[in-house]
Formats: C-alpha cells, sequence, structure tokens
C-alpha cells in the first residue's frame, strides 16, 4: 500500500480549545490534512496511546536575542531560546523587536531578523517595542512594517530610557486603532516606583528583596486603570501584559465588563513565585527580580481567579532570561543595590508543563482552558489563527504529545535555555510533553533534538479581530461633533 500521509499520530485524546476527542492525525507537507479513525499509512508513526496531543504552544511573550534597556544582553539566542521552547511543548514564539530612542524601527527589524533566520528551529513572529515615536516612524516605518505582518507592539510606562508619556502614548494608540494594530503595554506608574526606591535607597535598603516594595502593587494599578481610560478615550483595544496583583486585574475585569476591548496577560512567575523569594541571602534574590515582582499567596490567587474567569486570555512566559553572573544580573557588581539589577526571569522551557501540573492537575482549569491560554487566544490576538493555535485540518502541523501522568522534579541541567539557573528548581510537576511536532517536523522525541538551526520561519500575522475598534468614540473626540478628530 502506498503511503497516504508523511506523518501520523494515532490512537491519541486531542484536545483543542472548545474539543477533546480521540483521533489520528494526518499530516502531509507541514500541515493537518486529515483527522479521523484508522487513517491510512504515514512515512513517519508517532503513537500517542493513553497520551494527550496538544495544539503547540504559542508564547506570545519572550524576549529572545534581546538588550535590555540599560544594555544587558539577554542569555538565549534564538537558537537556545527557540530549543528551550520546544521542549518544552512550544513551536511558536513571538520575541520582541526592541527600539532604542534615536534608532529606526525598520533597522531594527532588520537587524533581528538576522539574528532569527540562521538560528531558529521553530517558527517565529515579531512584536515591535516603540520607545521613540516620531512623526517619521509613526508616519512612515510603523504602516510599513505592519503590512510586513509585524502587527502588534509594546510600549512602557516606566523605565527611564522606555517609558512614554500620556500623549505619546494616546498617539500610539491613535496610530494602532488607524492600522489596526494592537498595543500591548507594561503598566506600572513610574514616578511611584521612583519615590519609593528614593526613599529606601536613603534608608539603606539595598537588597533584592526591596525590588518588591518599590514596584508596589498600586503602581500596577494605578497605571492599568490610566491607560484603560486613554484607551477608551480613543476606542483603541488594548492587552495589559504580565499583570501581577488583583488591583491590575480587577480594573482589567471591570473594563470587560464595560464591554471594552481590552485583554489581559498573566505569566508563571506570578503563580508559582513571591515577594518571599527575592529575600534570600547575600544577592540570591537577585534571580527572582522581574517587573511587575512576584507578590504573596492571595494575589496567586487573583490570577488563578483571573485564569478562570476570563480576565486573562493568554498565559505568557515573559521569558526574560539574565545570567546570575557580572554579565547581567550582577553587572553591578556582588553589592549592587536593588535599582541596578536586570529585571527579569527565565520560564520559556516551564510555562507549560508548570500551568498544565497546577491547573489541569489540580482542577482549577479545564484541559480546553488549558489550550485556550496557552495556543489558541494568542494565535487570534496576533493574527496567527487558525495556521497556528489549533489542531485542525489546514492548520500548520503543530502540537505537542504529553504524557499527562509523568512527574518530572525541575531540576536547571534538565532544561535547555542558556540562562545557568531556573526559578522553579526543586519543584515536581506532573504532566510533561514527550513529543513535540513543529510543521510536520518531529522536532523532539526521546528526549533529542531532532530541528537543525534556522529550520524555523518568519511568521507573517494578519490585522488581528481584536484590534478592530468598537466604534464607540467618547464624545469629546465623536467625528460627527465637527471638532477636527479623524478617529
Amino acid at each position: 500500500m502506498s503511503e497516504n500521509f508523511d506523518l501520523v499520530v494515532r490512537n491519541g485524546t486531542v484536545a483543542t480549545a472548545s474539543d477533546v476527542f480521540r483521533c489520528d492525525i494526518g499530516v502531509r507537507d507541514g500541515r493537518v490534512v486529515a483527522m479521523a479513525e484508522n487513517l491510512g499509512p504515514g512515512a513517519k508513526e508517532l503513537d500517542a496511546t493513553n497520551k494527550l496531543v496538544l495544539p503547540g504552544g504559542v508564547d506570545s511573550h519572550c524576549h529572545i536575542e534581546q538588550a535590555s534597556s540599560s544594555g544587558v544582553m539577554t542569555a538565549d539566542d534564538f537558537y537556545s531560546g527557540t530549543v528551550s521552547a520546544c521542549f518544552g511543548g512550544t513551536t511558536t514564539v513571538i520575541p520582541f523587536a526592541a527600539q532604542m530612542r534615536g534608532q529606526s524601527l525598520r533597522e531594527v527589524v532588520d537587524a533581528y531578523h538576522a539574528c532569527a533566520g540562521p538560528k531558529a528551529v521553530i517558527d517565529y513572529a515579531f512584536h515591535l517595542i516603540i520607545s521613540d515615536p516620531t512623526p517619521e516612524v509613526m508616519g512612515q516605518e510603523l504602516p510599513a512594517l505592519i503590512e510586513d505582518g509585524i502587527t502588534s507592539f509594546k510600549v512602557y510606562m516606566t523605565y527611564d530610557a522606555l517609558k512614554l508619556d500620556d500623549y505619546q502614548m494616546m498617539t500610539v494608540l491613535e496610530e494602532a486603532r488607524r492600522l489596526g494594530a494592537l498595543v500591548m503595554v507594561h503598566a506600572e506608574n513610574h514616578d511611584v516606583i521612583r519615590w519609593l526606591a528614593e526613599r529606601l535607597l536613603d534608608q539603606g535598603h539595598r537588597a533584592p528583596k526591596y525590588h518588591a516594595v518599590a514596584h508596589a502593587r498600586i503602581a500596577e494599578g494605578e497605571a492599568t486603570s490610566r491607560a484603560i481610560q486613554l484607551a477608551k478615550l480613543i476606542d483603541a483595544p488594548l492587552l495589559i501584559v504580565h499583570v501581577s496583583a488583583e488591583e491590575a486585574t480587577d480594573a482589567i475585569r471591570s473594563a470587560q465588563t464595560e464591554g471594552l476591548k481590552i485583554y489581559g496577560e498573566t505569566c508563571p512567575q506570578y503563580l508559582f513565585l513571591t515577594a518571599q523569594d527575592l529575600d534570600r541571602d547575600g544577592m540570591d534574590g537577585a534571580m527572582f527580580c522581574c517587573s511587575p515582582p512576584p507578590r504573596d499567596t492571595q494575589a496567586q490567587e487573583a490570577i488563578w481567579r483571573g485564569l478562570k474567569n476570563g480576565t486573562f486570555q493568554v498565559f505568557s512566559s515573559d521569558h526574560a532570561p539574565y545570567r546570575f553572573d557580572e554579565t547581567a544580573k550582577l553587572k553591578h557588581g556582588p553589592n549592587a543595590h536593588f535599582k541596578q539589577i536586570a529585571n527579569g526571569v527565565p520560564g520559556l522551557e516551564l510555562r507549560l508543563p508548570l500551568l498544565f501540573s497546577e491547573g489541569v492537575g489540580k482542577g482549577r482549569i479545564s484541559l480546553n482552558e488549558f489550550v485556550a491560554l496557552t495556543a489558541t487566544n494568542a494565535a487570534k490576538l496576533y493574527g496567527l489563527f487558525p495556521r497556528k493555535g489549533t489542531i485542525a485540518i489546514g492548520a500548520d502541523a503543530d502540537f505537542a504529545i504529553w504524557d499527562p501522568d509523568r512527574e518530572v522534579t525541575i531540576t536547571y541541567d534538565m532544561l535547555h535555555d542558556a540562562v545557568g539557573y531556573t526559578p522553579y528548581e526543586g519543584r515536581t510537576v506532573t504532566g510533561w510533553p514527550e513529543t513535540v511536532v513543529s510543521r510536520g517536523r518531529i522536532v523532539v522525541n526521546d528526549g533529542a533534538l531532532n530541528a537543525e538551526r534556522g529550520s524555523g520561519r518568519f511568521l507573517h500575522c494578519e490585522k488581528p479581530e481584536s484590534a478592530r475598534p468598537l466604534g464607540r468614540l467618547e464624545p469629546e473626540v465623536d467625528p460627527s461633533r465637527n471638532w477636527g478628530f479623524r478617529l
């Protein structure tokens, strides 16, 4: 009998964001072409008996081969970063082409393509980071890049080298609305953080644990509320990223109840770490410094509620891999104060196992909700669905075969990133992706990598429905009032 398929996955329990069912999956030319029982033979076959077959994860917030605003380079380049991702069941990443002030967006993107193209082993798209929204950038470069398939970008309300003021935020939101792009916001009140940090340092409080004190949850809550109000005025959809606490969660939920297109994202560090992790001997707490910081168990429960009730559409890693040495976390020496510590924690490879174990395994979320949060919703939000984020006829053959009962105790030496540590050392999880398929290629199997450098492809993102305005303008900016606005 002639071979019908390039690859057949047999006897698995397939889960999407909406359904769970038993079937074989037939793959040809990198795409799913058949889903049924007892499919014909394949050139390669995988037996998924007693296993789950889930869509490959889409990690829509990760920092790979990117310099921070203070010039610290991430530990992972596009090779180690994408290898780590696929071992964790993720088959699509969307990192950031980051503009620093004075830089051309086009030149930043061209340089990022040159980093990614020869190294990535799985597929990738780009977000932009906009820190310098000049008339040339907004009027010429940004529209052209959106047409090139980069339809989302991130702005910051804090960090001296990156933050936009409210006027600039509104300018960016206005252009995003006009161009059909989605704006992501790092929402923290810069002046609140600055005020608290100065007073802490004046009193001699320098240890890493004070990072969590300076980045007060009220600073996150206020900035989230302010960003939402700016977006409401302009009728621009908005995604608040890496939400850590109840105040910001409540602001997003309230906006959604009002009918606004406000989306939320959270990350593993806000479910599995707390501020106590920053309070360690010497500088060890620096390994857990990120912004916003981990909070407490009450905040963790608020984040779990937000995942369950739909406040958060996406669960991303915010993988920001800075080594715990003089090249990154300790760049300013062993006695650096908390403001001098590079902000970020790794999590790209463990994002899915952590949420599966503690979410699905302990009944906090369903298997369908897990798929939505880790793959489907991100693909929809960023213009990649249905090519990515689901298992369906016509979709790219991106999936992971999970053993839902396998217990794994996490140690850094089992991971594949280049960071040198994991904040989740010693934690035991139940459920693990054992075989990973990217565009029909078996990229991970039996603990081995089977993908070549540069075999990943750049993904052109469509203008997403998530970025389409509601058409509900505030009266002060309604063009029908003939006041000259062009929204």
